[in-house]
């Protein structure tokens, strides 16, 4: 039996999604198509206003904000001195679930396993150390290094401890909580709390 070309484009695109592989992206097609055509058209409008989130210019979360900074960058009442460096925006929303981290963050982008940082990323972590020297006279109190525990999570945790050395009172790490292998997306909040508490 043929697949319809317009669900083989489908499957196509949404099987490249993470967690989702050409069988999910087919039950995803027959979703949409049994359940009509409002819900394609609130999916295309959805899709659609993800097209005006862009990165903010701080810390590389997502924003829609006129002057260019995410809500946390925006948020005076946050602790600007301390900085959590995480690898993704997922790793963002999970610390923030667990209402034990005031300060401010930086998202780097997916951790490559060699250690080694791309170039997109070293340019994250020099407007990081510029926004320390012209925002913070140069030091941060404290900068936690919040990636996954895994065995590239800690040779990437040495690479950037090494970039930002110098521009940190302390830089710590989340503490054991999470299992090693394990990931901060997916760490319940009681979890991820403890490791915040428990950085070192």
């Amino acid at each position: 039996m043929t697949i319809p070309e317009p669900i083989k484009k489908f499957v196509d695109i949404f099987s490249e999604l993470p967690g989702v592989g050409p069988r999910q992206a087919i039950r995803l097609a027959f979703h949409f198509i049994t359940s009509g055509a409002n819900t394609i058209e609130e999916a295309r409008s959805a899709l659609g206003i993800l097209g005006t989130l862009k990165p903010c210019k701080n810390c590389f979360f997502i924003t829609n904000n006129k002057t260019g900074l995410c809500d946390i960058c925006s948020d005076e009442r946050r602790d600007k001195r301390t900085i959590a460096i995480v690898e993704k925006e997922t790793d963002l929303l999970s610390l923030e679930h667990t209402k034990r981290f005031r300060g401010r963050y930086l998202v780097l982008g997916d951790l490559k396993k060699n250690g080694l940082l791309d170039p997109s990323q070293k340019l994250r972590l020099k407007s990081l150390r510029d926004w320390i020297k012209k925002e913070l006279g140069g030091t941060a109190d404290e900068i936690v290094i919040a990636v996954n525990p895994t065995t590239y999570g800690d040779l990437n945790a040495s690479v950037i401890r090494g970039e930002l050395q110098d521009f940190a009172k302390k830089i710590s790490s989340l503490g054991r909580g999470i299992p090693t292998g394990g990931e901060i997306e997916f760490a319940d909040e009681e979890t991820l709390g403890e490791a915040l508490t428990r950085r070192n």
